[in-house]
């Protein structure tokens, strides 16, 4: 990977509108002269937001990595019609050169991003400074490192080999780190996943002792005094949601004894009775018929804010979709069969998501969970971590069963669904990857749980319910064209 690595701010004069636009308020402009830029805690803050806003473009998490190519190749949808869009993801055909844009888009962007990363980072310095005072300096320090490794980490989720003894020191990655010109050598996932942590571990030690989300809360809303640089920090990439990512990153390696570690250490401390500081979502809110919380937003550890995030539903979801452009459990009926065999508990609240919904001219099973609701809460939101994921690493990762099951168990209940009781590792594990689908359905993650378990049953494309044998080569994306060709 070779990027000019100077920085482009990334405007979005809509986000965070109601209270947050005093983070964008600049003047749209090709580049800024870095001088300008990091010449106060402002420009700091300015230039960190542009990385979340792209952070929500459509060729990373604002679609393909989230709702729409991940959770294709995860296999969530019926996809029968060769000229669906996305047939060619569902079938893992990677040199359709549609195919070969999509992940090509998110390479480039992902590493733009983090090109940006290391900017703000160099910027810092090793200390805090008469420009960047803490806490500024913690904040924004932790947040730009714990970014640049979860960019990356997803880059070695797609591109990467399956993790284990036999693979991890093949190449896989380039790990960028500076602001030169250089092209980076590709790493082993070995080595780049030493990277992630070790970026992760340095961001949390700075943000331990200063992202207010430790003491105060996610606080979501205004500060009285008009400065919102330490509120929202569900937005931000938070301490809570770096130890969690830390957690992922260590399962995907297979070190489960410190995944879970940083799990229930997460845990004790989130969930302890004076902070509860990501409470389950409320049956209230589960429910509510005009603003239900489809997002289960008070769990969501780390999210991006995208007041665009209705085009997203439009794009992939409405149910005025033609038959080879939307994503859903029917052909384009009101057949539920596929939704019942998801759902084990009909009185599970994620359920909800699905109804069937009427245009008039038809009337079609619809996938309702980013649908634009007015007032709902999460209106914005796009979930990237959240609380279940910590539980369900937990449950995976505890040696003894009986509170493997304790922590599945809470997910369960927190759904409304009855609590089940499997009786050996197999079938625990089992029960996990069935909740691990209903809870992040439309945020990518299930493609690579089904990769680092290196999964060869999944569910069949091309039938309303059965299996099909997933070949474990298709986890495998290639590097993209515009990588290798450096290389050449």
């Amino acid at each position: 990977m070779k990027i000019s690595y100077k920085l482009y701010l990334c405007m979005c004069l809509t986000l965070f509108s109601l209270s947050c636009n005093k983070w964008v308020d600049v003047k749209p402009t090709d580049r800024l002269a870095e001088d300008q830029l990091f010449a106060s805690k402002e420009g700091y803050l300015k230039a960190l937001n542009g990385v979340y806003v792209e952070m929500a473009n459509t060729a990373l998490y604002g679609q393909e990595m989230t709702t729409g190519a991940l959770d294709v190749l995860a296999q969530y949808y019926l996809v029968t019609q060769s000229t669906h869009r996305y047939y060619d993801y569902a079938t893992f055909v990677y040199t359709d050169a549609d195919n070969k844009a999509t992940f090509d888009n998110a390479w480039r962007k992902a590493y733009e991003l983090v090109a940006n990363c290391n900017v703000i980072l160099e910027k810092c310095g090793d200390a805090p400074s008469s420009k960047l005072p803490e806490p500024y300096y913690g904040l924004i320090k932790g947040e730009a490192l714990a970014l640049r490794a979860m960019l990356q980490f997803d880059m070695l989720r797609l591109f990467g080999p399956i993790y284990a003894e036999e693979s991890k020191t093949r190449p896989a990655i380039p790990y960028i780190t500076g602001t030169g010109l250089q092209i980076s050598p590709i790493l082993s996932s070995e080595q780049v996943i030493e990277n992630v942590t070790s970026d992760l571990n340095t961001a949390m030690t700075l943000l331990e002792r200063t992202d207010p989300i430790r003491t105060e809360g996610v606080r979501n809303g205004s500060n009285p005094s008009g400065s919102n640089d330490f509120y929202y920090r569900q937005y931000r990439l938070n301490y809570y949601a770096a130890k969690a990512l830390l957690a992922r990153a260590y399962l995907w390696k297979g070190d489960k004894a410190e995944a879970l570690t940083q799990a229930v250490q997460l845990l004790d401390e989130v969930q302890s009775p004076a902070k509860n500081t990501f409470p389950f979502v409320t049956f209230a809110n589960a429910t509510n018929a005009e603003r239900p919380d489809r997002m289960f937003s008070t769990e969501v550890m780390f999210s991006l804010y995208d007041v665009n995030r209705i085009e997203m539903y439009r794009r992939l979801f409405d149910v005025n979709l033609t038959l080879n452009t939307k994503l859903s459990f029917s052909n384009g009926d009101t057949n539920g069969a596929r939704v019942t065999n998801l759902y084990d508990d009909a009185n599970d609240y994620r359920r909800r998501i699905w109804q069937n919904v009427s245009s008039g001219a038809v009337t079609a099973l619809t996938n309702l969970k980013y649908q634009d609701v007015v007032n709902a809460p999460g209106r914005y939101m796009i979930p990237l971590i959240r609380l279940s994921e910590v539980l369900l690493i937990a449950a995976e990762c505890s040696p003894d069963l009986t509170t493997g099951v304790t922590y599945l168990n809470k997910v369960r209940t927190s759904r409304n669904c009855v609590s089940l009781n499997p009786t050996t590792d197999a079938a625990l594990k089992t029960a996990i990857t069935n909740e691990f689908r209903k809870e992040v359905i439309g945020e990518g993650q299930q493609f690579f749980f089904y990769k680092r378990n290196a999964v060869q049953t999944v569910p069949n494309h091309a039938a309303i319910t059965g299996t099909k044998t997933m070949v474990l080569t298709n986890y495998v994306v290639p590097l993209p064209d515009s990588e290798t060709s450096q290389r050449n």
